[in-house]
């Protein structure tokens, strides 16, 4: 989250399966006093960028600096957070519920919520992604261990990838 100002830089994509979803979210996040900026990298058309592209994008804007979290849809939701969980530093999941909403931010520190279009009603995806927003991981948490743990391991044990893939 930016210093500054308490409101989150959010990232929203989505493949095709997931472009419906995505635009209402981005409209309802743009009105949501809770958010600063929404940059929204697509898609728009059908034929554009596949959810690993989008998802990978989305990850290395996080992981820059450039916002601070990211709300992706395809239509499970699983392949967005796979592809985005690839990106160093980046920590994304999957939520259809409340519950792990909560936790996803509140026990893990994931900068990155992904919904699955085919999965749930928007009126959830909706209703979740208000949540999402009111909760802040607590770096003095118990959790706060278990993540930083996680964060050592993917330092220690994972390449960097540069642009064009390679290590």
């Amino acid at each position: 989250m930016s210093t500054q100002d308490p409101r989150l830089r959010i990232v929203v994509g989505s493949d095709a399966a997931g472009r419906f979803y995505k635009d209402a979210l981005a409209d309802d996040l743009r009105a949501n006093a809770m958010v600063a900026e929404v940059l929204d990298i697509g898609v728009d058309e059908p034929t554009q960028a596949t959810y690993p592209e989008i998802a990978f994008a989305a990850g290395r804007l996080i992981a820059d600096g450039q916002a601070d979290r990211a709300l992706l849809v395809c239509h499970t939701g699983l392949g967005v957070a796979i592809a985005a969980n690839k990106v160093r530093g980046i920590r994304a999941v999957t939520a259809h519920d409340s519950l792990s909403v909560r936790a996803a931010v509140c026990s893990n520190n994931a900068q990155v919520l992904t919904f699955g279009q085919g999965i749930i009603g928007l009126g959830l995806a909706r209703r979740l992604a208000v949540e999402w927003l009111t909760y802040r991981f607590d770096p003095g948490s118990s959790a706060a261990a278990k993540v930083r743990a996680i964060s050592d391991f993917e330092q220690q044990h994972l390449p960097v990838l540069i642009p064009g893939g390679r290590a």
